[in-house]
């Protein structure tokens, strides 16, 4: 604002500011575009004198002390609606509501970026329908009689608290402080913007209200509260404090960091990121100008995008007292931006080095006066620009209603302050450099924020940069824009990005658990469970992988399961197959060895065609392990279990047989025995056939109902997928097994009990020793089994159906292989009859 005083009567077409002096209350003689009250406030004069700018400059005291004091009393209602109803009279007669005046009618005002003091000007000037036109941030007004004839040079608010929320997300500051200013605005942006926030993600570390300005009798008790907020900040966690308040809350904030002095605790002041939304702008007291700015070294704040007038800084470079004896303003800022005194001066200091009145701009430290534009100084530029191509537009549409005055000029009929509002709503102008402006539907200006970072200098200079845009024509999902590269941080991070967080982050492979009492952005991190992982920071809960996929060891990532079976080529499956064809041979070369010694006595002695029987069944007992091996497929999920149940049960069939047929032959030799008929090999015939027979309608119901088939087991072993067959039924797979282990039962119950038979037929001791180790190896599959996983559990049948198979194999023909091809001499009739000889 103070730049735009000094450079308002050039920065506009030549000719607009020609206007007669007047004596003000010092008796300086000013251009009558500035008006001074006892307040400091100013009313400046605008186009044609139609346009009023209320400004909050104040005009400081001597002393520090007294300086604080006189300010806050100017902060005031009382003031600002003096002011205002001097707009509404006869100049230079305060009679409110009475204007006589034809040559000085208002039509619109503007006014400072303080939302108070605007309030007041809204609360007065809207009952006469005067535009007013505000270039800070608006205070919450009555839609219907206030906002109506309001229209704001600020773009949205909703704007800048989506790019506030959009800013904290993206650099993942999830807690935060938050202070701000004990006005309807601040209390509003508390209720009703925060818990948006914390619907986002972010907590809040501390919320405190700003003390109102106030240094009279309540001087101790605002010392403590700004303490008291001193410690909430540095005491907190909390890496980013939002401040929200007006222009003028950074006159307050400035004096923060003395806090340090006062408090007890070994604190730094730095290593904290401010964020300021855009109504905050750099302003300073004269006692603050040796003020360190260090602190607000990396600030990031928003703004109303501006650019740099052509002519602007020459002009400012070129002003000094001799420039513009008229500018009453330019002496009294003149003593406090160069702290000096000036001749003749009201307040002179004999501290103070003479002034020479040819200082320059320039030279002065941006703390104390920046030469470039700034924001609200553009905003206010631009304001009048928007009222002049209003007026433009209503003289435009009235220009055939018009009377002939004096010296040819024109005069528009009937012209009132309301007319007006419709032109501004309208109105879409380029300004002189360019910009296009427009106004919304509620008066608003349609633009966006920038986002400057602050960088601080020794010199007590800053300088601001654009790092990042808000842009809400864009699509949301662009809206927001930043150049992390550019930003300056506090130095203490020494350039890397500040984390703000209430605990470290969560890794991958952990998991977010909500702590007791908390906020919730604290938590604790524990280990994603067993099968599921977290692939990403803070995750909330670990998910598991797909079912082809299992949980690597640190539970950060899937990995691909591998396919598994029992192969020919993996050792396991090696030794299996060269045990089964190993069996295979034996058994086939003992059935060899039956055939060619087939009359001979032993074998005529052990029933040829069971003997026959059982080795083939054997035989094929031991070939059908080979189904197992290998990948699966449906021809072999389908033979693998029934051919194994009705081959296992041919054998042992044939293996009762011969063990009630000793029995039998035992029985028959007893003078008058009746059993004598029942032996031969039509009974042996009918117990083979007749227990194949059940176990075969066993296998053909299970077929029928529901057969065994290739399935992909995802779930048994960690990171495998196994390739196996699906029994189908459980219930007839156990009752195969369970048919089997019926028949062993009965044939080792039977040859147990013939066990002490004479010795030349008592062939039911090997076959009771082999079936008690069919029966244990069988027993023992079903824990085996049941408690193995994947290919494992093929491996424990193969063994079974090995281990069985050659128990019966050896019990039963070891000892007759080894009487017929190494003792040849005891298979004779006559070594037959003989007993307790030989153990046949």
């Amino acid at each position: 604002m103070l730049q735009f005083m000094l450079s308002l009567l050039t920065c506009l077409p030549e000719g607009v500011y020609n206007s007669p002096t007047t004596k003000c209350a010092t008796g300086k003689p000013v251009p009558i575009n500035y008006k001074y009250y006892e307040s400091g406030d100013v009313i400046i004069g605008g186009i044609m004198s139609q346009v009023y700018l209320i400004s909050d400059l104040r005009t400081f005291r001597r002393h520090p002390s007294q300086e604080l004091v006189d300010d806050c009393l100017y902060f005031s209602a009382s003031w600002t609606y003096l002011a205002s109803l001097e707009l509404l009279s006869t100049k230079g007669k305060f009679i409110p509501n009475y204007k006589c005046d034809a040559h000085d009618n208002v039509v619109a005002v503007t006014g400072g970026p303080d939302s108070p003091m605007w309030n007041y000007i809204a609360n007065t000037l809207c009952n006469y329908k005067i535009p007013q036109l505000a270039y800070g941030s608006v205070p919450i007004l009555n839609h219907e009689t206030e906002a109506v004839f309001n229209h704001r040079m600020f773009p949205k608010s909703d704007h800048q608290y989506k790019g506030l929320l959009k800013l904290l997300l993206h650099f993942r500051w999830t807690w935060i402080g938050v202070i701000y200013v004990n006005i309807d605005s601040g209390e509003w942006f508390v209720q009703n913007v925060l818990p948006t926030f914390s619907q986002e993600g972010i907590c809040f570390a501390f919320i405190d209200v700003m003390p109102k300005e106030s240094f009279s009798s309540d001087a101790y008790e605002m010392f403590h509260l700004w303490l008291g907020i001193y410690e909430a900040i540095y005491r907190s966690t909390a890496t980013v404090v939002l401040l929200y308040g007006e222009i003028q809350s950074i006159v307050f904030f400035r004096m923060l960091p003395l806090m340090k002095i006062f408090w007890d605790a070994p604190v730094k002041t730095k290593g904290k990121v401010w964020i300021m939304p855009a109504q905050m702008d750099f302003t300073s007291l004269p006692f603050q100008r040796t003020f360190s700015v260090e602190f607000m070294h990396g600030v990031i704040s928003f703004a109303v995008p501006s650019k740099e007038v052509l002519g602007f800084q020459k002009f400012l470079q070129s002003r000094n007292l001799a420039s513009d004896t008229e500018d009453g303003f330019l002496p009294v800022f003149w003593e406090q931006a160069f702290d000096c005194s000036l001749p003749n001066s009201d307040k002179g200091n004999g501290d103070r080095n003479p002034c020479s009145g040819e200082e320059r701009f320039e030279n002065l430290p941006s703390s104390v006066f920046e030469v470039s534009m700034t924001a609200h100084s553009y905003s206010v530029y631009n304001v009048v620009h928007a009222v002049a191509h209003a007026l433009h537009a209503l003289r435009s549409s009235q220009f055939k209603h018009r009377t002939k005055e004096d010296l040819g000029r024109w005069k528009l009929l009937s012209q009132q302050p309301w007319q007006l509002h419709r032109y501004l709503r309208s109105s879409v102008f380029n300004n002189s450099i360019g910009d296009t402006l427009s106004f919304d539907e509620n008066g608003e200006l349609i633009s966006g924020f920038d986002i400057i970072n602050w960088i601080t200098f020794t010199n007590q200079s800053f300088r601001r940069v654009k790092v990042g845009r808000i842009d809400p024509i864009v699509p949301e999902v662009q809206m927001f824009s930043i150049a992390e590269d550019a930003i300056v941080w506090p130095s203490v991070y020494n350039q890397s990005q500040p984390l703000s967080r209430c605990n470290p982050p969560c890794h991958p492979g952990y998991h977010k658990n909500k702590l007791e009492g908390e906020p919730f952005c604290c938590y604790e991190c524990l280990p994603c469970p067993q099968g599921k992982i977290s692939d990403q920071n803070d995750m909330d809960y670990c998910f598991p992988c797909t079912e082809d996929q299992y949980p690597n060891r640190n539970k950060d990532n899937c990995i691909p399961k591998v396919y598994s079976f029992l192969s020919y080529e993996e050792p396991l499956g090696l030794t299996l197959t060269t045990f089964t064809l190993s069996f295979s041979i034996i058994t086939a070369l003992i059935l060899q060895i039956f055939i060619k010694h087939q009359n001979t006595p032993l074998v005529k002695a052990n029933n040829r065609s069971l003997t026959y029987a059982l080795l083939i069944s054997l035989l094929l007992c031991f070939l059908c392990a080979l189904l197992f091996l290998g990948q699966p497929n449906a021809v072999s999920c389908l033979l693998q279990q029934t051919a194994f149940g009705i081959i296992f049960s041919v054998a042992v069939s044939c293996v009762l047989a011969k063990t009630i047929t000793v029995v039998l032959a035992f029985m028959a030799t007893k003078p008058g025995s009746r059993v004598r008929k029942w032996v031969g090999n039509k009974l042996a015939t009918v117990i083979v056939l007749s227990c194949s027979f059940l176990q075969v309608i066993i296998c053909t119901e299970w077929l029928a109902t529901s057969p065994p088939f290739p399935d992909l087991d995802m779930h048994s072993v960690t990171g495998v997928i196994v390739l196996e067959c699906n029994e189908g039924s459980t219930l007839m797979f156990y009752c195969v097994l369970g048919f089997l282990g019926l028949l062993s039962i009965i044939s080792f119950t039977v040859a147990f009990s013939a066990r002490k038979l004479p010795d030349t037929f008592n062939e039911t001791k090997f076959i009771t020793f082999s079936m008690l180790v069919f029966c244990s190896v069988w027993l023992s599959f079903v824990p085996s089994y049941l408690s193995t996983k994947g290919k494992y559990m093929v491996a424990v049948e193969i063994f079974s159906i090995l281990a069985s198979g050659a128990g019966l194999l050896f019990c039963i023909f070891a000892p007759k292989c080894f009487i017929i091809v190494l003792r040849p001499e005891l298979n004779e009739r006559g070594q037959l009859i003989r007993r307790r000889e030989y153990n046949i």
